[in-house]
């Protein structure tokens, strides 16, 4: 069972009940869910997952105000239903990834991923939180939110990206596919620099999995689910394999070649699908220029004065 389905279950099964018991005039303020931090947020654990970092378990979101009043009564209650329940106990907690479940202040909750008690705030806000934490700040689901102020700023993440933001973030990404990808990945092949040519091919494929996710209107997530990410969207999933094969297929002549070839697939793919959002309509398959176009589209100043690589 997956840990979300856990989750739900120990909701269903002890802590709603608990809620409702003991904390009655309150049970219907408290959001109540998985989501943060850990394979498990994301519906990606499996066996191996859960050999760090994983117990059954949910986070209880509370107002400020309300921390303040039960805040420490609640926590009681639910280390007490938990530790009746039978579920998976703690394994072992690594320096970086510690347990983030129980009682949790909603502002602290986005803090940690925004640095702010909500949604980025400024331009600059958006433009420079890394998207992994956006994708961690909304993932998951919420069994009960009541209230609405949790799910209210979720939703501010989830959909809220500013349009000359997504545009610069666009710019940038798409820009580097083509100076690392179309320009640096064969030029460092002639000169025989495997090494340089492979790290060339390794930023391309990132930048071309931020532009995929950007052209999605979805949050990135971390570098070792974005693959199994890619392949659940809506637009452009068809790219995942082609752009796993760029990172594991042999480097020799005739793999360099093919790998050459698919880059180019993948550029053609971008720049078509610029086109359909109605984004950018240039002539040729390079994408650079592209890029430059979509930043000329930023309404704002300071963002569109801002190097063509920031973002």
């Amino acid at each position: 069972m997956k840990g979300i389905e856990e989750a739900r279950k120990f909701y269903n099964e002890a802590v709603a009940e608990m809620l409702d018991r003991e904390f009655l005039p309150y049970a219907s303020r408290v959001a109540v869910g998985l989501c943060g931090h850990g394979s498990e947020c994301f519906g990606y654990d499996d066996d191996i997952s859960r050999d760090h970092d994983f117990e059954t378990g949910l986070c209880l979101f509370l107002t400020r105000e309300d921390e303040e009043k039960i805040g420490y009564r609640l926590t009681r209650a639910y280390d007490r239903v938990k530790s009746e329940y039978a579920g998976t106990r703690l394994a072992h907690t690594s320096a970086i990834g510690a347990n983030s479940q129980g009682v949790q202040i909603i502002g602290d909750f986005y803090r940690r991923y925004t640095g702010s008690e909500g949604a980025p705030v400024t331009l600059r806000d958006w433009l420079f939180t890394e998207s992994e934490y956006l994708a961690e700040a909304t993932n998951g689901e919420i069994f009960r939110d009541d209230l609405g102020e949790f799910t209210r700023i979720r939703n501010d993440i989830l959909h809220g990206m500013p349009e000359d933001v997504r545009l610069k973030k666009l710019a940038a990404n798409i820009v580097r596919m083509a100076q690392t990808g179309q320009y640096n990945y064969p030029r460092c092949l002639s000169h025989g620099e495997e090494g340089a040519a492979m790290l060339a091919l390794t930023e391309f494929v990132k930048c071309a999995a931020q532009t995929i996710f950007l052209l999605n209107r979805k949050h990135c997530p971390y570098f070792k689910w974005t693959f199994r990410a890619l392949r659940e969207l809506p637009v452009m999933s068809d790219l995942a394999d082609p752009l796993e094969y760029l990172l594991t297929a042999d480097n020799d002549n005739q793999g360099s070649k093919v790998k050459t070839e698919i880059v180019e697939d993948i550029a053609h793919a971008v720049i078509k699908e610029l086109d359909v959002q109605n984004l950018a309509h240039l002539e040729g398959n390079y994408l650079e220029p592209f890029g430059f176009a979509l930043q000329k589209q930023i309404k704002n100043a300071e963002l569109r004065n801002m190097h063509i690589l920031v973002g």
